[in-house]
C-alpha cells in the first residue's frame, strides 16, 4: 500500500467517524426519523406541559406512534396547546385520552394516548378532549412542605 491509498484509506475513515458523530448528534436532539409518510394533526390542551419539547415522542402502549410538532400559549384561556402528528397507520377514538408522562424518574417527557371506545376516530384538526397535564416535581415538593408546616405540632393525620 502505497502512501496515496493509506492517506485515502484514513481520510475515508475520517469521514465515516464524522457521520458516525453526526447521527448521534441527531438521535441524542430528537431529529432523526424524519417521517415522509402520511400523518394527521391533532391538538390537546394542557394546563401545564412541564419540560415537554418540540418533538418528543408521542406513545401509546409504549410504541412511538407520532411527535410534538408545535407547542403555544392559548392567550385566552392561558392553557399550553400541543399539536401532535400521529402516524395515518394509528388511529384514536374520539374518547382517547392525553397524558404528559416521563421517561424515568428525571427523563424525558412525552405525550402518552390512552385510547377509548367509541367507533369515531379523530382525524386532522381534531382536539383531544381528556388529558392530563404533566406532575411537577417542585410543586408536589412544596405542596407537602407547606401541609407539614401547617399542621400544629401535636397534631397528627
Amino acid at each position: 500500500m502505497n502512501r496515496s491509498q493509506f492517506d485515502l484509506a484514513v481520510g475515508a475513515f475520517v469521514a465515516l467517524g464524522i457521520l458516525a458523530l453526526l447521527f448521534l448528534a441527531m438521535k441524542v436532539g430528537n431529529l432523526t426519523g424524519f417521517d415522509t409518510g402520511t400523518a394527521y394533526l391533532i391538538e390537546a390542551r394542557f394546563d401545564n406541559i412541564g419540560g415537554l419539547k418540540v418533538r418528543a415522542p408521542v406513545k401509546s402502549a409504549g410504541v412511538v406512534v407520532g411527535r410534538v410538532e408545535s407547542i403555544s400559549l392559548d392567550g385566552e384561556t392561558y392553557e399550553a396547546v400541543a399539536r401532535l402528528r400521529i402516524s395515518s397507520a394509528f388511529r384514536f377514538s374520539k374518547d382517547t385520552i392525553a397524558i404528559i408522562l416521563t421517561s424515568g424518574l428525571l427523563g424525558e417527557q412525552y405525550i402518552g394516548l390512552e385510547p377509548g371506545g367509541v367507533p369515531e376516530y379523530l382525524v386532522q384538526g381534531d382536539r383531544v378532549m381528556k388529558t392530563q397535564s404533566a406532575m411537577v416535581l417542585e410543586k408536589l415538593i412544596s405542596q407537602f412542605l407547606f401541609n407539614k408546616a401547617a399542621e400544629t405540632p401535636g397534631q397528627t393525620k
